[in-house]
């Protein structure tokens, strides 16, 4: 019996990350910059998940850049921003059209310290969110990009 609880609870555990919760990413999105467990936990289910969506890779990116904020080191400050700017480079190479990924590299690029030179985008993804939000279907996502967009 304890065998096959073992077996249900690793089970469970698989399931819960093969798969993400894109509602429980976007709305922890804003709230990690404050909260450095909610942030490590969120890299740590996108990295585990087995969903490897161009929106899961955007957001993975997104989630270093804020982490870079939680680490004291200089070169691991940088090391890590670095790879969430690759991250959500990639996922806008293989979708330069979604709305979503440029939110997220907005959003970003809007907050990074100058220093960094990651900001040669504002304008243009700006300009391409405020054409293009009327297609997003989700209603969390739509008032992230209003609130953004102020």
């Amino acid at each position: 019996m304890k065998i096959l609880m073992l077996l249900l609870c690793v089970l469970f555990m698989n399931f819960s990350f093969n798969s993400i919760d894109l509602n429980e990413v976007r709305s922890s999105y804003s709230k990690a910059v404050l909260d450095k467990k909610l942030c490590e936990k969120m890299i740590e289910e996108l990295e585990l998940s087995k969903e490897k969506s161009v929106i899961a890779i955007a957001y993975l990116g997104a989630y270093q850049t804020i982490w870079a904020n939680h680490v004291f080191n200089p070169l691991s400050k940088l090391a890590t921003f670095k790879k969430g700017k690759n991250n959500i480079e990639l996922a806008i190479s293989k979708e330069p059209e979604n709305v979503e990924i440029r939110y997220i590299r907005f959003s970003v690029q809007k907050n990074a310290p100058s220093f960094l030179g990651y900001n040669n985008n504002l304008k243009e993804d700006g300009n391409f969110l405020v054409k293009n939000k009327k297609n997003i279907n989700s209603d969390l996502l739509q008032k992230n990009i209003e609130t953004l967009l102020k």
